[in-house]
Formats: structure tokens, C-alpha cells, sequence
């Protein structure tokens, strides 16, 4: 399968590697998703009062939803170059009291998740047709927090919530965690398996769920971590890594 958003992974690496601060692997599992998400499903709504949601609970892989927040002109180019500097906005967890667009402060593993759920049941309250999107990693499945919430969805009703999972298999690592399809799937939730580095996998699976039909729903994407990079794929020795100036080159000849 073509690679795709060659682009903005550059872009992820060169941003992580000058500020030598960084989860280059996380965020490019998370990358295609992301743009999928604001080309997609909240592009619409960006300067609407009654905008569309996302929340990014997978904090450490922000640098992701920096890139893309900068292609759609909702983070500067000057912002971007910053990242991880002193003074700079842009941190290696995102800070929604620093950044615009940014929903929730996140990077601890478990607290995104309740936050879009209040919120959307604070919409839900309010009687708001806006939806409320939250992108979790499989590591996060680990948490407490993440099943409490995903209960109270489903008893809720809450079908304003769409939570997409990067399942990239690193959370295997350390613990082995059972099918998350089925378990999502016994608190209630509607299910749908993606492939998280396609446009049309992910298109035809949120076409499956666009429906009011009182369940939340979850797509949960089946990705690689560091996606385009093939000495990074899949090992966690990379997870905060920084390349050299040899690994730079092979990086930017990978994607160039």
C-alpha cells in the first residue's frame, strides 16, 4: 500500500529532531488519522460557534496533531518551529491553555477520554447536534478511566461520542491486552475495525457509523508504529529516540 502524507511525517521528524524532545513512532501511527479527521469530519466547523470537537487523549503523540493543526492554518509556521524550545507553545504534550484548537491539556494516559465524554454529554445536555471525536492509543486500554467512561457512554446514550483507537500493538510490549474489539463491544459500543494509514479504509468505516441511533460509537484503527520509517516500525527502542545525523538522512531519503 502507497504511503501516504509523506509530508507531514517529515515534518514530524525534523520538527522532534531539532528540538530533541520527542515521541517520533507515536505520532506517526497517529499522523493519517488525524488529517483524515480535520479533511474529513471537522474541517466544516473550524470557525463555527458550534464547532465540532476532537481531543487528542493520546497526548505524547502530539506532535501528529501539530503538523496537521498547521496544515489547515490553525498553528503557524513560526509556532511549529518553536516546538520544544523555551518559550514555545507547542510542548511534548498539548496544552489547551497555550495552544488554540486544542480541547484538553492531555498526555497522562486515561484523562482525554473523560474529558470528551463530559463533554458530549454536556452537549447532549444542551441539546447540541455537535459531535465530539477522541483519539485514544491501545496502551491507554490499560486505564481505569478509559472503561468507567466508555460505560457511562453506553448507558448515556450517548451516540454524539466517536472514539477512534491506535491500535498499533505497542502496549504488547509490557502487557498483552485481550480483543479490544470484543470488549469494546460488550460495554455497548458500536464497533468497526479501520485500516488507521488509509483514507478509504477510514471513510468506509466512519461511513458505518454516522447514524443518531443512541450507542456510542468507536472505530478502532489497526496501525504501525512509526508508519513510513522501516528501521523504526514496530520497535520500541525508537519510542523516544532521537535519530542522529545518519538516521536523519535515511529518514528524509525513506520520505522523500
Amino acid at each position: 500500500m502507497k504511503l501516504i502524507n509523506k509530508d507531514l511525517r517529515l515534518k514530524i521528524v525534523k520538527m522532534i529532531t531539532n528540538a530533541n524532545e520527542g515521541h517520533i513512532p507515536s505520532s506517526l501511527s497517529i499522523v493519517d488519522i488525524i488529517n483524515f479527521l480535520y479533511q474529513k469530519k471537522l474541517k466544516q466547523s473550524f470557525n463555527k460557534k458550534d464547532k465540532d470537537y476532537f481531543i487528542l487523549s493520546k497526548g505524547h503523540g502530539c506532535a501528529a496533531l501539530y503538523v496537521v493543526l498547521n496544515k489547515f492554518k490553525l498553528l503557524t509556521n513560526e509556532e511549529l518551529k518553536k516546538y520544544g524550545k523555551a518559550g514555545s507553545i507547542l510542548g511534548g504534550h498539548p496544552d489547551s491553555t497555550k495552544i488554540r484548537n486544542v480541547e484538553a491539556s492531555t498526555g497522562s494516559l486515561g484523562h482525554g477520554f473523560p474529558t470528551a465524554t463530559g463533554i458530549a454529554l454536556g452537549l447532549k445536555i444542551k441539546k447540541k447536534k455537535q459531535k465530539v471525536y477522541c483519539l485514544i492509543g491501545d496502551g491507554e486500554c490499560h486505564e481505569g478511566s478509559i472503561w468507567e467512561s466508555a460505560s457511562i457512554c453506553a448507558n448515556l446514550k450517548l451516540d454524539n461520542i466517536i472514539c477512534i483507537l491506535d491500535w498499533n500493538k505497542s502496549a504488547q510490549q509490557l502487557m498483552k491486552i485481550e480483543n479490544l474489539e470484543k470488549k469494546w463491544k460488550s460495554f455497548g459500543w458500536k464497533t468497526v475495525i479501520a485500516n488507521g494509514h488509509s483514507n478509504k479504509s477510514l471513510d468506509q468505516s466512519f461511513k458505518k457509523i454516522n447514524k443518531n441511533d443512541g450507542v456510542p460509537k468507536i472505530v478502532i484503527c489497526n496501525t504501525i508504529k512509526g508508519k513510513g520509517i522501516s528501521f523504526m516500525q514496530g520497535h520500541g527502542v525508537w519510542h523516544h529516540k532521537i535519530p542522529n545525523s545518519q538516521e536523519f538522512e535515511e529518514i528524509k531519503k525513506e520520505l522523500k
